[in-house]
């Protein structure tokens, strides 16, 4: 089975929660799913005006005097039907891509210090994000507006993957050091 680009579906769910310019959809990508879905604007864009031809969005133009047009996307029946088919089919396995790992095994010949540094500061990263995964959950838990939204659970269960995830990597970074440690 070939891969689905799935970039479509993502801007379709970010569609889904409210009416967006390009713009928007990026600033609301960048705080809510970019911890594990990216999109830029090099992206963004061209999917959105495919979808207008698909009939999966609609656009508006609106004109504001000394600024540029601003376009507004909203989701269609048919794609919200075509998000919801989407969200009910299996996932699609990729392999991962982990520079850290691909570095890692072709590394006999550097020195243990070197590989080292890079597994400290891979435990660094996943350390901050936790902090920062934590700081979502405080705040999209006592908001108002967030708190009572029907996908509160299922934005919760994304943010504990993520935590869950990194404390993995954190345990894998120690026992790593100590494998590296014997081999100095």
């Amino acid at each position: 089975m070939s891969l689905t680009n799935k970039t479509k579906y993502a801007l379709l769910g970010v569609l889904s929660l409210s009416p967006m310019s390009g713009y928007d959809i990026k600033k609301f990508s960048d705080i809510s799913i970019s911890h594990f879905w990216n999109e830029n604007y090099a992206r963004i864009y061209p999917v959105l005006k495919e979808m207008e031809k698909e009939g999966l969005v609609t656009k508006i133009t609106t004109r504001t005097a000394g600024r540029p047009d601003r376009n507004i996307y909203s989701i269609t029946g048919k794609g919200l039907e075509e998000l919801n088919e989407w969200l009910r089919q299996p996932i699609q396995y990729r392999p991962p891509r982990e520079e850290l790992l691909l570095k890692l095994f072709f590394s006999p010949n550097v020195p243990v210090e070197n590989l080292m540094e890079k597994i400290r500061a891979e435990k660094e990263k996943y350390q901050k994000l936790i902090k920062e995964f934590k700081r979502i959950e405080i705040m999209i838990t006592t908001d108002k507006k967030t708190k009572s939204q029907k996908g509160l659970p299922l934005w919760l269960t994304t943010l504990n993957f993520g935590k869950c995830h990194g404390e993995a990597v954190i345990k894998w970074c120690n026992q790593t050091l100590k494998t590296l440690e014997t081999m100095k």
